[in-house]
């Protein structure tokens, strides 16, 4: 069964159709590449597949449960969101790091916040942040940062705020891990870096949806590119 289906989906801006009937299937450990012109609407896709734009028409569905239905329009409750956006992962081209938290403090500020509604969360509270920042730490050491938990994002180059940013989306442990561009934002030698370790999550069987303009990049990491 698809991890991912999305069946018919479209987006308008008032006269503008952006995406017009939008259908793909993604398998569990399948990379697919999202190619296309600038403006074409490949961000506009990644920011629906994860509520941050609503589409127009449409359905998405995950592990086989419909999550979004444009002919059911209901007004969803921040929680109802929030659960539905822990399927995605979303790593930004502009980073988005919050300068005033530490690396580790940007990788675990997410998950700490979803811990507070366990209903265990006030009797074993020492010991679950415990468990976050040792999770935050095993991500940062994946992503090449052992030795940078304690910097701040100026204190990183592009590549490696960039890698920070791909640890905090894997933090929530998502289903399907979207990225928007990750290398348009950094300079040419930056860029092999970050290729390298969406190339690595890729061969282990994350599930990824990869918005790029690196056609070689592509070729070599994608099941499909659409």
């Amino acid at each position: 069964m698809a991890v991912l289906e999305v069946n018919n989906i479209e987006k308008h801006f008032g006269s503008t159709r952006v995406l017009k009937d939008v259908s793909f299937s993604l398998e569990k450990g399948n990379a697919l590449a999202i190619i296309g012109s600038s403006g074409s609407g490949k961000t506009t896709l990644l920011r629906c597949l994860n509520f941050l734009e609503t589409p127009n028409q449409g359905t998405i569905s995950v592990n086989g449960e419909t999550v979004f239905d444009a002919s059911r329009p209901v007004k969803m409750s921040d929680r109802e969101l929030r659960s539905k956006r822990l399927h995605f992962g979303m790593v930004f081209q502009a980073f988005h790091l919050f300068p005033q938290y530490t690396a580790l403090e940007n990788v675990t500020l997410a998950e700490k916040l979803l811990a507070q509604e366990r209903p265990d969360y006030k009797q074993n509270r020492k010991q679950i942040l415990v468990e976050i920042e040792e999770h935050g730490k095993e991500l940062l050491a994946q992503m090449g940062l052992a030795d940078r938990t304690g910097h701040y994002p100026h204190q990183l180059s592009g590549g490696q705020q960039q890698r920070v940013a791909i640890a905090r989306a894997l933090a929530l442990k998502p289903d399907i891990l979207c990225f928007d561009e990750p290398t348009s934002a950094l300079d040419p030698e930056m860029v092999k870096d970050v290729l390298e370790v969406i190339q690595q999550l890729a061969e282990g069987g994350m599930t990824c949806v990869i918005v790029t303009h690196e056609m070689g990049f592509a070729r070599s990491v994608s099941d499909r590119v659409l």
